[in-house]
Formats: C-alpha cells, sequence, structure tokens
C-alpha cells in the first residue's frame, strides 16, 4: 500500500471502531473475552474486521488492546499477538492499514515497565508490522521511549500516541491533555497524536479546538455516546447520523486521522465515511483560550507571610470533631485567631475515620470568622469527579490553599464494610490541581505536601519531596521536629527542596502521650530524652514541659523554615495560645 504518510497528505484517513464493545453487542458477552477471542474464534474477529472495512474504513486496529505480560503469560502474549495480526491481515488484504493496538500497561512498583511496552511493540516488530497506535493512555510514561525504540528497529513505522481524555481536558491520570499534545507534537518519533474514548464526539470537538493546530497529524476517536449501564453491561445509545456529523466538523478543525472508540459499529463507520465525502469547510480562525492568571498576582495572604523573611509564618492544625458539633471547633479557631496565626490546617478524617468534612469546615471558619483555612485533601476517599467538584467549590469559596496528602488506608477490621477509593496518589493530584490553576481556576491554589522527617531512609522522601515539586507542590508541611535527627533531616531538606518549609511542632503533654505517639502514630519519633523529662510529671507540669521543648525545638530549625506548623494536642488551643507567646517572647516569629 501506499506509504501512509503520502495517504494523509492526499486525504483524512479512516479507522475502525470499537471492536470490544461490538464483538460484546454481537455475542452477548463481556468485552474482556475480545482478545481471546483472535484464538478461540478467529472467524467472529474477521467478520468484525470485515464489517467496519465493508463500512468504508481504511484502517484497522488489531485486536490486542488488553494483552501484556501483567495480565497473563509471556506464552500467551506472543499467541495471541500472532493470532490478532494474522486475522487483521486476512482481512485488510491490500485496502486497508493495519495498526497494532497497544493499550496502557498498569504501572506496578518494582517492575521495569519500559522493558513491558517493549516487549509489546518488538512482537508485533517481529511479525512485520509496522503502523503502531498507543490507545486509551491516561499519561505519556513510557510512550517515547517505547516510540523511540520502535523507531530506531524500523525507522518508517508510523507511531501514534491517543489519550482519553474527561471533557474538562484531564486525563484520569490527572494530566493536561493538551500538554500530553504538546509533547506528542515535539517528539521526532511520534507521527500522529490525538484522542481516543471516554469522551463523546462533540465534547471532542471543542478539546480539540482548547488544544489549538499542531504540526503533525491530529487523531480523534471519540464513543458513541456516554454508556448506559444495564444488567452489569455498559450500552451505548448514539445515533450514527449524529455522530458522523461531528466528525465531519472534527475534519474541518483540523483532523487527518478519524475513527471511533466505543459502542462505535459499522453502521457509525459508513454513516462517518459517508459524511467525509462532503468538501470540508474553512476553519475558523484558532484563538487561544485565556490563560489562568499568575499564583504571583491573586491574593493569598498565607503565601504572603511565608515570602516575608522578616517573619515566621504560623499555621495551627485543628482536628474537626467526630460529631456534628462544631461549637468547641469555632472557639478554638477563634481563640488562635486572637495570636494572629496565620492559617489554620484541618486534618481530612485521620486514621480513615469519619469526621467533619475538612472542606467544609474550612469554609465555614473563612466565611463567618474571616479565618484563613488550609483543608488537607486525601487522595482515599474521592474519584476524579468529586475532587474536581470539591476543587472548584473551595475555590468558589475564597479558599486558596491546600494540603495534599494520599491518606491513611481505611482499618482492616471496617474494609468489608467501607471501601477506599484511590484515583490519585498525592502525587498525580498535585499535578490535576496544577492543571486546573492553568486551564479552569479564576484563583489558583498553593499546593502543598506532606515531608516526613522522621523516616529511616530520609533520602527517598527527599527524592519523593523532589517529585512532588515537580508536580506542582509550592511547599510542605513536616512531620513534628522531636528528635535532634529530625532537625538534622530538616536541614537535609532545606539544603534540598525549592519550596516553602514549615516545620512540624507537635507538643508532648505527658509521658503517656509520648509514648502512645512513639508506638501509635506513623511518622513520629519522640526522643527517649523527651520522654524521660515527663516521668512522673503532672497534668500542670507537663504543659510547661511542653512549652519549654516546643520553643526549644522551634529556636533550633529557627534558620531551616519559613514558618512552623503547630499541631494541637486534645483540642487545647489555650496550650498552643502559651506555646505562641513563648515564641515572640524568644523572638522566634
Amino acid at each position: 500500500m501506499e506509504d501512509i504518510r503520502e495517504y494523509l497528505k492526499k486525504q483524512p484517513l479512516l479507522f475502525d471502531g470499537g471492536m470490544g464493545t461490538y464483538y460484546a453487542e454481537r455475542n452477548n458477552t463481556s468485552p474482556n473475552a475480545c482478545e481471546w477471542a483472535s484464538i478461540t474464534n478467529p472467524g467472529e474477529i474477521e467478520a468484525i474486521h470485515r464489517a467496519y472495512l465493508e463500512a468504508g474504513c481504511r484502517a484497522i486496529k488489531t485486536n490486542t488492546y488488553a494483552i501484556n505480560r501483567l495480565r497473563m503469560s509471556e506464552t500467551d502474549c506472543r499467541a495471541l499477538i500472532s493470532a490478532a495480526c494474522e486475522v487483521a491481515r486476512g482481512a485488510a488484504g491490500d485496502e486497508a492499514y493495519v495498526f497494532a493496538a497497544i493499550g496502557p500497561i498498569e504501572i506496578q512498583d518494582g517492575r521495569d515497565m519500559l522493558r513491558e511496552y517493549r516487549f509489546v511493540a518488538n512482537r508485533f516488530l517481529e511479525l512485520g508490522i509496522r503502523h503502531f497506535l498507543f490507545e486509551t493512555h491516561s499519561s505519556d510514561q513510557y510512550l517515547h521511549e517505547t516510540a523511540a525504540h520502535i523507531k530506531k528497529r524500523d525507522p518508517g513505522a508510523f507511531v501514534i500516541l491517543s489519550f482519553n481524555t474527561q471533557p474538562d481536558g484531564f486525563t484520569p491520570a490527572g494530566y493536561l491533555v493538551r500538554d500530553l499534545c504538546r509533547q506528542a507534537e515535539a517528539d521526532p518519533n511520534v507521527d500522529a497524536v490525538g484522542l481516543n474514548c471516554m469522551t463523546t464526539a462533540r465534547h471532542m470537538v471543542n478539546l480539540l479546538r482548547r488544544i489549538g493546530p499542531l504540526k503533525i497529524p491530529f487523531s480523534v476517536m471519540p464513543n458513541a455516546s456516554y454508556p448506559t449501564v444495564r444488567g452489569n453491561r455498559s450500552f451505548y445509545d448514539g445515533n450514527p447520523e449524529y455522530y458522523a456529523a461531528q466528525l465531519a466538523i472534527l475534519r474541518d478543525e483540523g483532523a487527518r486521522i478519524l475513527g471511533g472508540c466505543c459502542g462505535t459499529t459499522p453502521a457509525y463507520i459508513a454513516a462517518a465515511c459517508e459524511a467525509l465525502k462532503a468538501p470540508a469547510k474553512v476553519r475558523a480562525e484558532y484563538r487561544p483560550a485565556a490563560e489562568a492568571p499568575p499564583p504571583s498576582s491573586v491574593e493569598n495572604p498565607f503565601w504572603d507571610a511565608l515570602c516575608d523573611t522578616n517573619r515566621k509564618a504560623v499555621a495551627v492544625e485543628l482536628d474537626p470533631p467526630e460529631n456534628a458539633s462544631l461549637e468547641n471547633f469555632v472557639s478554638g479557631a477563634r481563640e488562635l485567631q486572637t495570636r494572629d496565626v496565620d492559617i489554620i490546617t484541618i486534618a481530612d478524617c485521620p486514621v480513615a475515620r469519619a469526621r467533619v468534612d475538612s472542606s467544609l469546615a474550612a469554609c465555614k471558619l473563612h466565611r463567618e470568622l474571616g479565618i484563613n483555612a488550609l483543608p488537607h485533601m486525601t487522595c482515599r476517599d474521592r474519584n476524579l469527579n468529586a475532587t474536581q467538584a470539591l476543587l472548584m467549590g473551595l475555590c468558589a469559596e475564597g479558599i486558596g490553599n491546600v494540603l495534599i496528602i494520599t491518606g491513611d488506608p481505611i482499618p482492616n477490621a471496617s474494609r468489608d464494610e467501607v471501601k477506599s477509593v484511590y484515583n490519585f496518589n498525592s502525587r498525580r493530584l498535585m499535578r490535576y490541581i496544577r492543571g486546573l490553576n492553568e486551564s479552569l481556576l479564576p484563583r489558583p491554589f498553593r499546593i502543598f505536601g506532606a515531608l516526613n522527617v522522621n523516616a529511616r531512609n530520609f533520602r527517598i522522601q527527599l527524592d519523593i519531596a523532589r517529585a512532588k515539586e515537580d508536580s506542582g507542590a509550592d511547599g510542605f508541611l513536616t512531620q513534628p521536629v522531636l528528635s535532634p535527627q529530625a532537625a538534622q533531616n530538616l536541614s537535609l531538606a532545606r539544603e534540598t527542596l525549592k519550596g516553602k518549609l514549615l516545620g512540624g511542632i507537635m507538643p508532648v503533654v505527658s509521658e503517656r502521650n509520648a509514648l502512645f505517639m512513639n508506638s501509635e502514630i506513623a511518622g513520629i519519633t519522640v526522643a527517649e530524652e523527651i520522654i524521660a523529662r515527663y516521668r512522673g510529671a503532672d497534668r500542670a507540669r507537663g504543659e510547661e514541659l511542653a512549652v519549654e521543648i516546643s520553643t526549644d525545638y522551634a529556636r533550633r530549625i529557627a534558620d531551616l523554615v519559613d514558618g512552623y506548623y503547630l499541631i494541637t494536642p486534645f483540642g487545647r488551643t489555650g496550650l498552643i495560645v502559651r506555646i505562641l507567646d513563648a515564641f515572640r517572647a524568644e523572638g522566634l516569629l
């Protein structure tokens, strides 16, 4: 066949539709069985390929989307890829291009994932496949390296990177698809880039307009519609003629490669083939979307305090209540307000036990008392949609700072009743918020992370912290500094990290309290010499020691931090007030 690059110079290339969903529809089964059918029922897979070809497409995807060694044995992978390529080539003949379909390989810690992608690519190359479609990916991790590997072995190969995205332009991994497309455009080993799955044709039109023109061909393969679930199966009830009209608009907007994803049957491709015969309309002039204002131009008193070299900012943590009564929580915040605390931080259901929502509590303090509040936001309890909705609500309420943490796991005894949701880890969520800052929010958030200065291997924590900075973190709140080793680690963090640092100060109120923290709370280490000072002390003496020791450690770390992060023990805001008064007396603020 003609070189695909020459073909694209003359006309758009029309792909097939959704193999998995069409196979499930024809066979009244789950699409998950689709890949195995290349061996168990090759005639059915060939019939599906031929149905799409008869509808008018000129490129088909091999039935290999979910084939990799993390899902099955190496022997099965090799056999299934071989069978799928044989079936696709037999159906396509000289009429259509055959593309190796490579879906995302779930990342596993400790496994060489690039090796896994190269293994799949190598199998296709061994079989003489020259066209590659990396489809439904949420990030470009390992894709550019794999594309380079393919081009090294076959310089004439044609590689498409295709990402799945929500209508707002964010992938499930929290990346802005606009950025992924621009990075693909800049890679000489990538021949085309685009979007598929998750989004319908009309929303894909909007996304293409927001991405703007690219120097390489753009590919679009939308779903037939948004799915409905009936009987534990997803169904797509779109209209082929409407879908085809939207594909024609996508062609007019600059897409050169068009096709279908979930729910698109041969009827959709036939309608698209007919619609694309009409001459392309003149494309409207591209106008880039207005960019969000840079964070430095938006009022944020807490950030201003952190940047003030003449003082130390003060953040104080208050745990929200375990019931719906907020009187003590609000009165405690009001007491701290009298000492000019810069911000109140609010934990998000610590130890995975339900408390009043940290974001709602933050909004209440900000709205009713005018107090700046920093809600903690875990990655545990919200999916991507709920996270974005919450962030937009916080922005609308004037909350300008968030602390992002992964969150404690659900205790073993509760896992049958309470299910964890982890769409993100802390770095992914930070990157997602940074993308929202750049594309959607009128007032961008300052993003903070946690830093465990008590970790045994602190170098690993620093590597994670640097990755968080790369993902958008503006600063860190550290775990309590209650040992010389923690202070030494904080010094190393100051030398290594670029962001603002708030040194953790957690008052110890008794020997029992210190022993509990050492034994029961992950990430806290209380030095033995501190514990010894509390032996035999009553409550009054315990609080005196808390003031003395907290002030001593604040003095030790003063030159290393931009502010202090005080954690209120047992709701004793009066003790925090005493400690802050001692800090002022010592000139630490």
